[in-house]
């Protein structure tokens, strides 16, 4: 059997990121490694993880594109759903998050809207999808 069960993001500062996160989104710190340089957040069905950088180059060898708000972001996203995109969002933006798409209503009546977070990784806000 195959599951998906976390995904893992390289940042500078592991614990300033874990504080973002539990700041912006309500999410709880899972687990950090006693040096800081990887931590975890239960987030519900998937675990959001993230390792420091000169961490993670240990294990790259050839090493990676470094996320940053400098850059445009990766074709990549985090997803959040939430009954509340609109109170979602500001929380994000006051916890430090960039605004990058106000919420919109798609054709299929699902509310989204983006943000990045101080590591520049791209963030979707968005109501639950409505299925039949």
């Amino acid at each position: 059997m195959l599951e998906f069960k976390y995904t893992i993001l390289y940042v500078d500062d592991v614990s300033t990121t874990l504080d973002f996160y539990c700041k912006a989104f309500d999410f709880k710190i899972k687990f950090i490694s006693p040096d800081n340089s990887y931590g975890e957040l239960n987030t519900g069905f998937a675990t959001l993880s993230f390792a420091t950088k000169s961490h993670a180059k240990l294990h790259l060898k050839n090493g990676f594109i470094e996320s940053n708000l400098t850059n445009k972001p990766f074709g990549i996203e985090i997803g959040f759903v939430t009954d509340n995109v609109e109170a979602t969002i500001n929380q994000a933006i006051k916890s430090g998050a960039k605004i990058v798409e106000h919420p919109v209503t798609t054709s299929w009546g699902q509310v989204i809207a983006y943000v990045r977070d101080p590591d520049g990784f791209l963030i979707e806000i968005c109501t639950p999808i409505e299925t039949n």
